[in-house]
C-alpha cells in the first residue's frame, strides 16, 4: 500500500462502547451484533473494543456473557472482550442507568464474572463501593478481571481501600461520581492523586469542559494516566435521531444524547473525533493525543504486551490518517477492514 504523506498510528482502543451502527449491546447480544458494533467503530480507527453492557437484568447479563463467548470463538475483528458497567453501582450516581436494575453483587454474580474471565478472556467491570465489597474486588482481580470504580459517591478514603484491593481504573472521570471538593476530594480527587489508577475521559466537550480536561491532564501522569473513551451509543455511524434505553427515550441533538430530564445518556462521538477534539480544542500535542487512545488504554487494560503500539511482534492493528486527521484506512489483525 502507498501511504506517502499520510500518518500511520496504532489502532485506537476504546474501553467503553455501548453500541454503534444502530446496535446497542444489551438490546442485541449475539456475535453478529458485536460485529456490527466493532465494524461501525472501525470506520473511525478503533481496532479493539469491549462492547459495554449498561446496567440490566441478570438474564440480559447472562446473554451478554454468552455473546462475548461466541464473539471470541468466532474471532470477531475488533473484539477485545466485555465491559460490564453495572449493575453493581450507586443509586445516588446512577446517571442514565435504570435504578430498578441496580443491586449489590452476589456470590452468583461474582462466580459468573470470574468464570467468564478465566474461560473467555478480557473482562472489565465498573462497580461502586456502595454495592461491592473489597473482598469481592480482590476476588475479581485475582481472576484477572480489570476493576474500575464508577457511578459512585464514595469518599477518597474509601476509593483508596478499593485500590488497595486491586481496583485500577476509574470510569468516565468527572461524570457520575463524587467531585473534587475542598474538604472531601471524592473519587475525582483520588483518581487525580493516586498513581495506581487509570482514568477514562469522555472528550466531546459536553460531558467534561475543555478547561477541566486540561487541569486533569496536567495533574494526572504515570504510572496511572488518563485515556480517552467515547461511551458511544448506537448512533455512531447512523442518522438516528432518537432511540430507547430500557423503555426510556433518548434524544440526539447537537452531539449530545439525553433523557427527557436532561440527563446525559452516553456519548455521540467516535474515537477519531475525540482525538481531534483534545488536539485542536484542548491543545494536546498530536503524538500525545494519539497515545490517549492507544498505548495508554492498552496499559490500563493490561494488554500493552501485544496491543496499543507499533512494535515488532505486536498485533498489526493500525489506522492511516491524512494530514488533516481524516480517516483513510483501518487495519485489524493485519487485515485491511476499512478504506475511506
Amino acid at each position: 500500500m502507498d501511504y506517502d504523506d499520510q500518518l500511520i498510528a496504532p489502532g485506537f482502543i476504546d474501553l467503553q462502547v455501548n453500541g454503534g451502527g444502530g446496535v446497542r449491546f444489551g438490546d442485541e447480544t449475539s456475535a453478529e451484533a458485536i460485529h456490527a458494533i466493532t465494524a461501525a467503530h472501525a470506520r473511525f480507527g478503533t481496532t479493539k473494543l469491549p462492547p459495554t453492557l449498561i446496567t440490566d437484568t441478570p438474564e440480559v447479563t447472562a446473554r451478554a456473557l454468552e455473546g462475548g463467548r461466541q464473539a471470541r470463538s468466532r474471532r470477531i475483528p475488533g473484539f477485545l472482550g466485555l465491559h460490564l458497567e453495572g449493575p453493581h453501582l450507586s443509586l445516588e450516581r446512577k446517571g442514565a442507568h435504570n435504578p430498578s436494575f441496580i443491586r449489590p453483587m452476589t456470590e452468583e454474580d461474582l462466580h459468573a464474572i470470574c468464570g467468564y474471565r478465566r474461560a473467555s478472556g478480557f473482562l472489565l467491570t465498573t462497580v461502586a463501593p456502595e454495592n461491592v465489597t473489597t473482598e469481592q474486588v480482590s476476588a475479581l482481580v485475582e481472576a484477572g478481571v480489570v476493576v474500575s470504580i464508577g457511578h459512585s459517591n464514595a469518599t477518597a478514603a474509601t476509593v483508596s481501600t478499593y485500590l488497595d484491593a486491586g481496583a485500577s481504573m476509574v470510569t468516565h472521570l468527572f461524570n457520575a461520581m463524587s467531585p473534587l471538593g475542598n474538604r472531601e476530594p471524592g473519587i475525582v480527587g483520588a483518581a487525580l492523586d493516586d498513581g495506581r489508577v487509570y482514568a477514562g475521559l469522555i472528550a466531546d466537550g459536553i460531558h467534561v469542559d475543555p478547561v477541566t480536561m486540561k487541569v486533569a491532564l496536567r495533574a494526572k501522569f504515570s504510572p496511572g494516566q488518563i485515556f480517552l473513551v467515547t461511551d458511544a451509543m448506537q448512533t455512531i455511524g447512523t442518522s438516528l435521531r432518537e432511540f430507547e434505553l430500557n423503555g426510556r427515550v433518548i434524544h440526539r441533538n447537537a452531539g449530545s444524547l439525553k433523557l427527557a430530564d436532561g440527563t446525559l445518556a452516553g456519548g455521540d462521538i467516535d474515537m477519531l473525533a475525540s482525538i481531534r477534539f483534545v488536539h485542536t480544542v484542548v491543545g494536546v500535542p498530536l503524538e500525545s493525543a494519539l497515545s490517549l487512545a492507544s498505548s495508554i488504554p492498552a496499559k490500563a487494560a493490561g494488554v500493552d504486551g501485544h496491543l496499543g503500539s507499533l512494535k515488532p511482534s505486536y498485533v498489526a492493528d493500525f489506522v492511516v490518517l491524512s494530514g488533516e486527521l481524516d480517516h483513510v484506512d483501518t487495519w485489524i489483525d493485519g487485515n485491511r477492514v476499512v478504506h475511506a
